[in-house]
């Protein structure tokens, strides 16, 4: 793995482990669940716009998930190449 994509990589997972990191998952989550509610859709377009709120918080709350497979792969793919 080059060292740009290792940066790349690292960087994100010092975002991880930090606290603000847990604290916006926390509450990205928590939003999820209010904007998840059928009660409170108003008509066809707040039910659109609802599902890609949740669209983009499920990639959100899976990105850390989402870079970790990422950079495994890359990782054995780059031993192979060795």
């Amino acid at each position: 793995m080059d060292q740009e994509t290792q940066q790349y990589y690292d960087a994100y997972f010092s975002l991880f482990i930090t606290d603000g990191w847990k604290q916006l998952v926390q509450e990205f989550t928590d939003n999820a669940i209010q904007i998840n509610s059928v009660e409170a859709t108003k008509d066809a377009d707040d039910m659109y716009f609802r599902k890609g709120q949740l669209n983009i918080l499920a990639h959100l709350l899976n990105l850390e998930t989402i870079v970790k497979t990422n950079y495994e792969e890359a990782a054995k793919a780059s031993e192979e190449d060795d």
